[in-house]
């Protein structure tokens, strides 16, 4: 089992490389749960996350002999820009293996923090696929490979936040927050705060579509999900490592699961309320506290921020998937009745003052009475939907609505 002392070896190791990054109170955080709450913001790194601290303490550690070959990596994209920051400051040639659907800001940052030492190869849908071809090429080329979080180097360069926290608070922590992804993180702090403030609640959080961790520690073993859902790019993997699922089952004590809406809902909120820009795994952490609002009162809270690395372009996807959690945004497969005025009787009977129509699509057919048509309708109350389908009712329309048939309404909508 790993020891305190290997992760304040890695702190001495990350001096003048990693920042030390501010444990802040967050006022309006604190006033709404009624509590205390503190954002360790790993936000503010070089490399936007906290993922720079495993990879070069890995890294770093290498004989000259074991890099001789290169340096490889997979990554859905903060291990990735921690492995290429890492690369150019020790000089060392590195290939990264990326999923083909990694948010193109990523990669960008990839290459600006790699420069001419980095390499970037795009790779399956997800961190599992790009990992197998990158274990394919580190065979091939006989170069190693930098894990990102099943290593204890890398755990032990993670833990280094946990060290921070303790040092940075004025007060005894009651309950620290973080995200979980491949365990890495979270079993460092674990690690750190079980030795050293084991009083200390610590709360792991997974998003709904890839709760990886908090399956395996219900099956009593690691086990590998056959399908997640990819949006929390920065935490969505099919298995949690070997080395972190030992420790996490062992240290944690509980693991939270967050709908991707409710994380959508937060990263907005932090960014209307707050002005920080965090990407959705950098959310989980914040995300969470509203399932433990009754326990945290008049507590001590720490939520890591785990990263910042969010691609603009996926705004309005964030804005849509916030809207349809919190029952705002609702799909209806419509039947209007193809005569002139149809679509003028719909508005005015059937949606409330305060209704928006915000997406319409409709081909007329010129043999038929009727035309379907998908109508996306967005509200300011959500109690407003059940008005919506009695007026529906009530004017005979034939309709369907979408949001509760997910494959139709994914298949219709996106």
């Amino acid at each position: 089992m790993m020891n305190l002392k290997q992760i304040q070896d890695a702190a001495l190791n990350l001096k003048g490389v990693a920042a030390e990054t501010p444990l802040m109170k967050n006022e309006n955080l604190s006033e709404h749960f009624a509590a205390q709450v503190f954002l360790k913001r790993e936000d503010l790194q070089p490399v936007r996350s906290y993922k720079l601290r495993g990879a070069y303490h890995k890294i770093s550690s290498l004989y000259k002999e074991e890099t001789a070959n290169g340096i490889v990596c997979a990554s859905a994209g903060n291990h990735a820009q921690g492995v290429a920051y890492a690369c150019k400051k020790l000089q060392l040639k590195a290939t990264i293996f990326m999923p083909l659907t990694t948010p193109a800001q990523k990669i960008k940052q990839v290459k600006l923090f790699g420069k001419e030492w980095v390499e970037v190869v795009l790779k399956g849908d997800t961190y599992d696929d790009a990992f197998v071809e990158s274990q394919l090429f580190c065979a091939a080329n006989n170069a190693v490979f930098i894990h990102p979080f099943d290593d204890e180097k890398v755990i032990a360069g993670q833990g280094t936040v946990g060290l921070e926290v303790l040092q940075q608070s004025q007060q005894t922590i009651d309950y620290l927050f973080f995200p979980i992804g491949g365990g890495g993180l979270a079993s460092g702090v674990a690690l750190v705060f079980k030795q050293l403030s084991p009083h200390t609640k610590l709360i792991g959080v997974e998003p709904e579509g890839a709760a990886s961790m908090k399956t395996s520690i219900k099956n009593g073993e690691n086990t590998t999900l056959e399908h997640i859902d990819k949006f929390v790019d920065g935490a969505a993997v099919k298995r949690v490592g070997d080395k972190t699922f030992e420790i996490c089952k062992d240290f944690l004590d509980d693991i939270l699961v967050v709908p991707e809406g409710k994380v959508c809902t937060t990263i907005l909120q932090l960014y209307n309320e707050e002005a920080i820009v965090v990407e959705p795994a950098g959310a989980l952490s914040i995300a969470a506290l509203d399932l433990m609002k009754d326990k945290i009162v008049g507590k001590s809270v720490v939520c890591i921020v785990s990263g910042s690395n969010n691609d603009i372009t996926r705004t309005e996807e964030i804005k849509e998937r916030s809207l349809l959690y919190e029952g705002l945004k609702h799909y209806f497969l419509v039947n209007f009745s193809q005569r002139p005025g149809a679509l003028k009787e719909f508005v005015n009977d059937v949606l409330g003052k305060d209704d928006d129509i915000t997406y319409f699509q409709f081909t007329k057919k010129n043999n038929r009475e009727e035309g379907p048509a998908v109508v996306g309708i967005e509200l300011k109350c959500k109690r407003d939907l059940d008005l919506i389908e009695q007026r529906l009712q009530n004017k005979k329309i034939n309709f369907q609505y979408l949001n509760a048939h997910r494959d139709l309404f994914t298949h219709l909508v996106f």
